[in-house]
């Protein structure tokens, strides 16, 4: 047996288990042979996947994993542990069972994901030699017959091979265990090699001496912008990921992203955004090679400017909306549109700033606060039942005393929803107090039935 998922070691299989063992386990077993050639194919493409919606640099780790490098790209994605979580969701939704691990050198990240439970985990930069300590060697990714070996010496975690002298290992094992220990802990370098799409749109330069100043970088950004720009057009795209890779002569590369809102191929405008991104790049001792990918592309709609002079052109805001984005994130620009639910927290839902407009609208039959809460928060009241608002209610510590009100506007459970919500109804007031304050408050419940609702009083929004 080649794995064995949680279902199968319920059953008491595991992984390396002859299948005579196994079939005699779990009487019936469906045995298949192992198809490494489709397992490695499918991995390919899911590296491809992850490299046009996360990350510029994602390179198999063979056989079972990804290594990514979201330098420069975790910001698009609301910061490392947001976009693990994401990752892990998105992966769960198709089915794949994974675990995330964000840390600063590979080995460190490889070794944390084979051996924690938990889905997503950012390890700190300054306590990945701790985080790492009483992992077992094994996660070094060494040969089983050097893990074995180490062990008949009494070196089972990495935080007892990290103290061990070095010579006598060396001579009795190699050097791949220094070397696998020394990368996981960053003393050594080690090179990510990625994975590349087939047939990108790409633009690459090589210099003849290596560059380093911020003005250097900006006018080579300015040459390759053009000649991607015009591989895009002939091929009627525009572009929605955009990747500039800058090889070190340290062997190392830096990598920046830059994501649109649209598909776009202006050259101005997509030279401008990568240029915002200098000051995060590290040249070290020199930049040698740049190459510029369009990740993720998309057709671009092309269509008539106006031209009648009373007609007015509609202001096109995707530029600014670009900027702020590769900014601040993708995620934190958004703007709310309608959902067709009469319960208050389902009305309102994010979506992109640039996501086409459903036209659909908010009722207005009744008047909504301008300001609706997170979530409603418990007040205390006095009030008669079952109609009446209350004469007071205290929020946050504050009395207020009710001057006037307008209600009630009762609303109903959704039934759909389950079963929690076929009784249940919430009865919501305007009410203003002494110092005209205007606020959104209910009774959750009818104010007879138990079954209605807890009869307790929340806010829940606050007028202009």
């Amino acid at each position: 047996m080649l794995a064995a998922d949680l279902a199968a070691r319920k059953l008491g299989l595991r992984a390396g288990m002859p299948v005579a063992q196994a079939q005699a386990l779990v009487p019936g077993l469906t045995v298949m042979d192992a198809r490494p050639e489709a397992d490695l194919a499918a991995l390919e493409r899911l590296a491809l996947w992850l490299q046009q919606r996360i990350a510029p640099i994602v390179a198999l780790d063979r056989p079972d994993g990804l290594v990514l490098d979201t330098t420069g790209a975790d910001h698009l994605h609301g910061g490392e542990t947001v976009m693990l979580r994401d990752i892990v969701r998105r992966l769960a939704a198709s089915g794949v069972h994974a675990r995330a691990v964000a840390a600063g050198t590979l080995g460190a990240a490889h070794a944390v994901a084979r051996t924690t439970r938990d889905m997503a985990v950012v390890v700190p930069a300054g306590g990945l030699r701790d985080r790492i300590a009483d992992l077992p060697i094994a996660a070094l990714r060494l040969p089983e017959n050097i893990v074995a070996g180490l062990d008949k010496l009494g070196l089972r975690r990495i935080g007892d091979l990290d103290h061990a002298p070095r010579a006598p290992l060396a001579l009795r094992f190699g050097p791949e265990v220094a070397l696998r220990l020394d990368q996981a802990l960053g003393r050594v370098d080690e090179p990510i090699l990625p994975v590349r799409p087939v047939d990108p749109v790409s633009a690459a330069r090589a210099f003849a001496e290596p560059i380093a100043a911020a003005e250097t970088i900006a006018r080579a950004i300015g040459t390759l912008v053009p000649p991607l720009c015009s591989g895009l057009e002939a091929r009627g795209l525009g572009v929605r990921r955009l990747d500039l890779l800058l090889h070190r002569v340290d062997r190392r590369a830096e990598a920046v992203r830059i994501a649109t809102g649209r598909p776009v191929r202006d050259a101005e405008r997509l030279a401008r955004l990568l240029c915002e991104k200098i000051e995060t790049i590290d040249p070290g001792f020199g930049i040698e090679r740049m190459v510029l990918t369009a990740t993720l592309t998309e057709p671009i709609e092309t269509r008539q400017h106006v031209s009648a002079l009373v007609e007015q052109e509609d202001a096109d805001l995707s530029g600014l909306i670009d900027i702020l984005a590769n900014r601040v994130g993708m995620r934190a620009l958004y703007r709310l549109a309608p959902v067709e639910s009469d319960v208050p927290e389902r009305s309102v839902t994010r979506v992109p700033a640039l996501a086409p407009d459903a036209r659909a609208e908010w009722p207005g039959y009744w008047p909504r606060p301008i300001r609706l809460l997170p979530h409603p928060e418990p007040i205390g009241t006095m009030a008669m039942l079952p109609d009446h608002p209350p004469a007071f209610f205290v929020w946050r510590g504050v009395r207020r005393r009710v001057a006037c009100a307008d209600g009630p506007e009762r609303v109903f459970g959704e039934w759909w929803q389950g079963d929690a919500e076929l009784a249940t109804v919430r009865d919501y007031f305007r009410v203003e107090d002494t110092s005209g304050a205007r606020f959104w408050i209910y009774r959750a419940g009818d104010g007879e039935h138990g079954e209605s609702g807890s009869q307790r009083w929340f806010l829940h929004g606050i007028f202009g």
